[in-house]
């Protein structure tokens, strides 16, 4: 007898193939037929009208501290992803030194965006191995999650507090790389770094891994050669530019060092400034001819940063603006109602030093997000200037008088400036190419600025039905079936008899994001950004329902992906 038996749904299976209509069997968590069947089930799911789907695979999160106290991996869940990837850009929670956890929170607190207070009530840092780390998850998830192991914890765990500012010994190395190899055997996907200017610890300094020697990252990359099942994930200064050939250099050699491909985060593409992604593509083709390779991460939505005059963003960079938002609340907001100040920011805003800044000083390029005074209810999802030119204010008076009624607490989301048919074309182009692939959302993180997990019913709603760029079997694709390649998942990605019954089943008429909302919701009652999904029917992980009419079940039937175990070995041409 079958656990549960699918009927009359049109399966696209993940492999870009056009969709069927078929009924689908289920037993004990795996695909058992495809088709017609004469078995009975305990139960029957009517799927007329909709598409069934593997669950997808968002190949970049930060999950890892999260999953302790939302084993569910909200809100990536509602939207459809059933596997998600942790442990990217060198940010693991283990190994843990016995004295690290205070570091590694506040690290992770002010380079991933996650609130100390969350970190501080939400785990109990109990643990010390990554074996540990991963069998305190282990039978507690909702979704199926692999995990990286991450330069700065390895390092840190090596060398204390002398991880930052100083290059490793060749003893130190060593004792990296024979703790990365324990980290792997016991589970870890394979390796991070970063190499990111950006990325600094709570103290503001370099994180460790922007310490490490060329000869340390490749002794680390090589380790991963060794273990089945393997990868690499990497951010550098070009990942946000364009690479210089020593980036790309250094890329190309931990591959070949590997034997596995490398991916990085996050690549945008654009018409405005195409040879920016056409250079950071080329690091895909010289990859391939050294018999490397090298896969760019890139977003199939745009948007995605939230503005706001009461926390710490880009407003604080456009001159005369830092000092007035770095004010108290109460005087900032005093500041903010008075028309000399204002005059004062809008100079500020004109200035050339202002550079790509200076639009978003003028106040009319915004959309109104989420409002917090009674007055300000019916100006949520509408344009700055629409709002301006219906009461008679400019946009800059208007802006402000919105965001001073809210308490400063107002949601506000730029426009994209590269909303245009050619930037679109490129796009897609870009999504096809094998040196690139769809993800980046970096759930899990950078909570109150933006909510990435929300991109697959984005891509399908936006993307596939509205904009009508591609089918939706090729994007089913994009968002499963590679995914699962470039990481060798077993058994998942497709929908086919022997594969894993982690299945999404949708409603393509109306699959979309809900709007961002907040919620207070965070261990010590800190808040985050939040969406909700539309035409998501149903979700499944090994053939139990984790969400169902939008909600979820509570069911939590995910395993963590182990390396070897779960995955199979994804090799380079020249390894």
């Amino acid at each position: 007898m079958l656990d549960t038996l699918i009927r009359n749904a049109t399966v696209v299976d993940g492999t870009g193939a056009p969709g069927f209509r078929a009924d689908v069997g289920i037993r004990d968590g795996i695909v058992a037929s495809l088709g017609g069947t004469g078995e009975t089930a305990s139960r029957t799911v009517e799927a007329d009208g909709l598409v069934l789907a593997p669950g997808f695979i968002d190949p970049h999160t930060h999950y890892d501290a999260q999953l302790f106290w939302d084993p569910f991996a909200s809100p990536s869940n509602l939207h459809g992803v059933t596997t998600v990837i942790g442990g990217n850009c060198g940010f693991t929670l283990a190994p843990l030194g016995p004295s690290d956890a205070d570091y590694l929170r506040r690290m992770m607190a002010n380079v991933e965006g996650m609130p100390l207070s969350a970190l501080e009530n939400g785990i109990d840092w109990n643990w010390s191995s990554f074996g540990e780390y991963l069998d305190r998850l282990d039978g507690r998830i909702g979704v199926n999650a692999g995990f990286l192991v991450g330069h700065c914890a390895l390092r840190r765990s090596v060398m204390g507090e002398a991880a930052v500012g100083e290059r490793a010994s060749l003893e130190q190395t060593a004792a990296m790389v024979r703790l990365l190899r324990e980290s792997i055997e016991a589970g870890g996907l394979g390796f991070s770094s970063s190499q990111a200017f950006t990325h600094v610890d709570g103290a503001g300094d370099a994180v460790p891994s922007r310490w490490a020697s060329r000869d340390e990252t490749l002794a680390l990359a090589g380790a991963v050669r060794e273990h089945p099942g393997t990868t690499l994930e990497f951010i550098i200064d070009g990942c946000l530019n364009q690479f210089e050939d020593s980036e790309i250099g250094l890329m190309i050699a931990m591959s070949l060092a590997a034997n596995r491909p490398l991916n990085w985060n996050v690549m945008q593409v654009s018409a405005l400034r195409r040879e920016r992604h056409e250079h950071q593509l080329s690091a895909g083709s010289k990859a391939k001819a050294a018999g490397a390779r090298i896969v760019a991460l890139t977003m199939p939505t745009l948007g995605g940063l939230k503005m706001s005059f009461l926390d710490y963003c880009a407003l604080n960079s456009i001159p005369e603006w830092g000092p007035i938002l770095k004010l108290p609340v109460p005087e900032r907001i005093r500041a903010l109602k008075d028309p000399a100040v204002r005059q004062r920011m809008r100079e500020g805003g004109a200035r050339p030093e202002a550079g790509v800044f200076g639009a978003l000083a003028k106040g009319e390029r915004y959309e109104i997000g989420e409002t917090f005074a009674p007055e300000n209810a019916a100006f949520a999802g509408r344009l700055v200037s629409d709002v301006a030119a219906e009461i008679g204010r400019s946009p800059f008076d208007t802006l402000l008088d919105v965001v001073v009624a809210d308490e400063l607490r107002t949601a506000l989301w730029p426009l994209p400036t590269d909303d245009d048919v050619d930037s679109w074309k490129l796009r897609l182009e870009v999504w096809r190419d094998d040196r690139a692939m769809i993800g980046g959302s970096d759930a899990g993180a950078h909570l109150d600025r933006m909510c990435g997990a929300r991109y697959p019913t984005g891509f399908l709603g936006d993307v596939v039905r509205e904009r009508g760029l591609l089918s939706i079997e090729e994007a089913v694709h994009m968002m499963t079936g590679r995914p699962a390649a470039l990481f060798g998942l077993r058994g998942r990605g497709r929908i086919a008899p022997g594969c894993h019954a982690d299945l999404v089943l949708l409603d393509p008429a109306t699959v979309g994001p809900g709007p961002v909302r907040t919620a207070a919701d965070l261990p010590g009652g800190t808040e985050r950004l939040w969406s909700e999904a539309r035409g998501i029917e149903r979700v499944m992980v090994a053939g139990r329902d984790i969400v169902r009419e939008g909600k979820p079940t509570g069911d939590l039937p995910g395993r963590v992906i182990r390396s070897g175990r779960d995955t199979d070995t994804v090799t380079v041409p020249g390894g």
